[in-house]
């Protein structure tokens, strides 16, 4: 249950301010169908999330507890940087496919695609490392992506300009720190990060 809730609040965090939720936005002012694009965010995210979850759950198993630690340490610590930075939505990221393939296909294949190597992903591979819990890490990343999606798609434009997403991406670096430091406690003393 750790996991779950852990995995589901972080990313719900690190998630405010980001492209994708930027991405939420522009589609959801483009085609104004919020049913197909939440859909389509679910499912570019459980496919995107599941293959970071297999990753870290691989690496867990593959790499020395020892080293697998130090390797979390450093993930948490690059991750309370980089939530620092602000992302911005290139053009490419919202452009409508060249074949129609519809609210939900443009929406999956759009996020799908933003998500490849953003933090969310980096995020997902090393708490299912940490964890070693795919279903709950894959399931809470899920769920913090759409705790953060969700409302900007109904919502459009009147909540995300409500978000202040500088003190959000703060509180998630905070976060962020704290994890690390519980990680580097465990490298310290050389105990497997199983909670």
């Amino acid at each position: 249950m750790q996991a779950l809730l852990i995995s589901t609040g972080v990313v719900a965090l690190a998630e405010v301010g980001d492209k994708t939720q930027l991405l939420s936005l522009v589609l959801a002012a483009r085609y104004r169908k919020p049913v197909p694009i939440c859909l389509g965010v679910l499912a570019a995210t459980l496919c995107n999330h599941a293959g970071a979850g297999g990753l870290g759950t691989l690496l867990a198993r593959w790499l020395d507890p020892a080293i697998m630690n130090w390797v979390i340490v450093g993930s948490f610590a690059l991750m309370a940087g980089w939530i620092l930075v602000p992302d911005k939505l290139d053009e490419g990221d919202a452009a409508p496919p060249k074949r129609a393939v519809g609210v939900f296909g443009t929406t999956a294949m759009a996020f799908f695609l933003a998500e490849m190597g953003d933090k969310t992903q980096v995020l997902t591979v090393a708490l299912a490392a940490q964890y070693r819990d795919f279903f709950s890490v894959v399931g809470g990343t899920t769920l913090g992506m759409m705790l953060a999606n969700v409302p900007v798609i109904y919502l459009g434009s009147r909540f995300a300009e409500r978000l202040k997403p500088k003190v959000v991406h703060i509180l998630a670096s905070i976060l962020f720190l704290i994890l690390g430091a519980l990680a580097l406690k465990n490298a310290l003393t050389h105990a497997p990060l199983l909670a």
